[in-house]
């Protein structure tokens, strides 16, 4: 952290995201949703992976696209009101079996019937709140709604940080091909990179092992040890 100043990421927000998204907040004293930033479709924002008796399987939140190409994340709207049960049954069924599910479900249950939002950022607000809250993550959550956006792609992020008071910008390591540090440095805000290699292997079931689902899989496999298996804590 440079000149005693806070650091702080800035990501759009995902559904259910894997591990590594969840160690990029832990090391940031504030995390900014990027949820003004364009919607993308077949990407993390309202999909992620779980494992399944019949392999890797993916759960999606289904969405309001059609005549909406330039839609923000923040104004994307749930189209189907019943995913939520589906996701959940689905749960139960690729996950009934894993050593600390009994001890989630309650919660789970009751976060997954009771997410009736009807838009994509504040469901995935909600599903991030609870896994910081069974991780003991106590990073600061904001949205960059909260602050005004000026400037074209660095500059945005640049002018993010400033009014975040950040001292270090940490980015996903994707971010190296494109980001202009200079325009970071030249307001005094340091830059680093997450790295997400070596993460160790856990108690999975269905083998092969698969590194990057959700990060439920890591909780219901693991409990209370998660923490163990991820790189933050």
């Amino acid at each position: 952290m440079s000149d005693g100043r806070k650091t702080v990421a800035i990501v759009q927000s995902n559904y259910i995201p894997w591990r590594g998204y969840f160690d990029l907040m832990n090391l940031v004293d504030e995390f900014i949703l990027f949820d003004d930033m364009q919607y993308t479709r077949r990407d993390w924002r309202n999909r992620n992976v779980i494992k399944s008796p019949a392999g890797l399987k993916w759960l999606t939140i289904p969405v309001e696209v059609k005549g909406r190409y330039l839609q923000s994340i923040k104004d994307t709207i749930i189209s189907d009101r019943a995913w939520n049960e589906r996701h959940w049954k689905t749960l139960v069924h690729g996950y009934g079996k894993a050593k600390y599910f009994d001890a989630y479900r309650e919660r789970l249950e009751d976060l997954y019937l009771n997410a009736t939002e009807t838009h994509l950022s504040a469901i995935n607000h909600r599903f991030i709140r609870f896994v910081c809250e069974l991780l003991n993550i106590k990073t600061t959550i904001t949205w960059s709604m909260d602050y005004l956006l000026t400037g074209d792609k660095t500059e945005r992020l640049v002018n993010l940080c400033e009014q975040a008071g950040a001292g270090e910008y940490l980015s996903g390591p994707a971010a190296r091909a494109y980001l202009d540090e200079t325009a970071f440095t030249r307001r005094g805000i340091g830059v680093s990179y997450m790295d997400y290699s070596g993460y160790p292997e856990y108690r999975q079931l269905y083998p092969p092992f698969a590194p990057n689902v959700s990060i439920l899989d890591l909780i219901l496999n693991e409990g209370p040890d998660a923490t163990r298996f991820m790189k933050s804590f």
